[in-house]
């Protein structure tokens, strides 16, 4: 239902920041990629950008990214075989680096099945990192693989991602996709939140949606949270 969609996005603007449609074998079946189209439809009417889920082919991965729009983004994009953002040789596929350049952004949604270290290795060795590094957290993977963003982005540091470009791609730019680039502003007169976190040395241990498995040097702890510009819980050890 585009049109009902769109006038409910409309509506309530102050809430609503994009479309979400799911698609693939699992998800929308028989329908293939019709729903993203749809989901496109209910979008330029309240004039939002959609994020889409990609599962088991079909549609392929290059099809959806042909589909999506400037300042859309798809979602599990570091998914393992099949359908994954790589081929078969670990060459990044090109379809990646056109969506890209048109300004489609790439988010890793972790979750039960749609992070791959052995794929997350060949996509940052190609030089293509993600835009957003998300958990998406539910009650198949809050106790792994997945746990919580913090875990996910600790995977990415291991894989040997800088760290600002972690800390951006959980912050600044998703702020900005949410049209709230307060959320990631510490200057005066913004929403005053932040997240102080502690880089530990050791041997962390940390496995992916396939069973595979990662021991790395590097963990990371919460040292204290500030909200609205006051400190409002300090980490253990603190």
């Amino acid at each position: 239902e585009p049109e009902v969609c769109a006038r409910v996005a409309r509506e309530n603007l102050d809430l609503v920041r994009g479309i979400k449609v799911r698609i693939g074998a699992n998800t929308s079946g028989a329908n293939g990629i019709m729903p993203l189209h749809l989901a496109i439809e209910a979008a330029e009417g309240c004039g939002l950008p959609v994020m889409c889920h990609i599962d088991r082919p079909p549609p392929r991965y290059e099809e959806v990214l042909a589909v999506l729009r400037p300042g859309d983004t798809l979602t599990h994009c570091f998914r393992p075989f099949p359908n994954a953002p790589v081929h078969a040789d670990g060459r990044v596929r090109e379809a990646c680096f056109a969506a890209r350049e048109k300004g489609v952004l790439f988010d890793v949604g972790h979750g039960m099945g749609s992070f791959s270290f052995a794929v997350a290795e060949k996509m940052l060795a190609g030089g293509f990192p993600p835009d957003v590094i998300s958990s998406d957290v539910h009650t198949l993977c809050i106790d792994g693989p997945a746990y919580d963003n913090l875990v996910t982005m600790a995977k990415f540091l291991n894989l040997g991602m800088p760290l600002p470009e972690i800390v951006r791609a959980t912050s600044a730019t998703p702020a900005r996709l949410l049209n709230r680039p307060d959320l990631a502003d510490l200057e005066p007169g913004s929403t005053g939140d932040a997240t102080v976190l502690e880089v530990r040395d050791g041997s962390f241990t940390y496995q992916d949606v396939t069973g595979a498995t990662l021991t790395g040097t590097k963990g990371l702890a919460v040292r204290a949270i500030v909200l609205d510009g006051k400190l409002w819980s300090e980490g253990p050890g603190t």
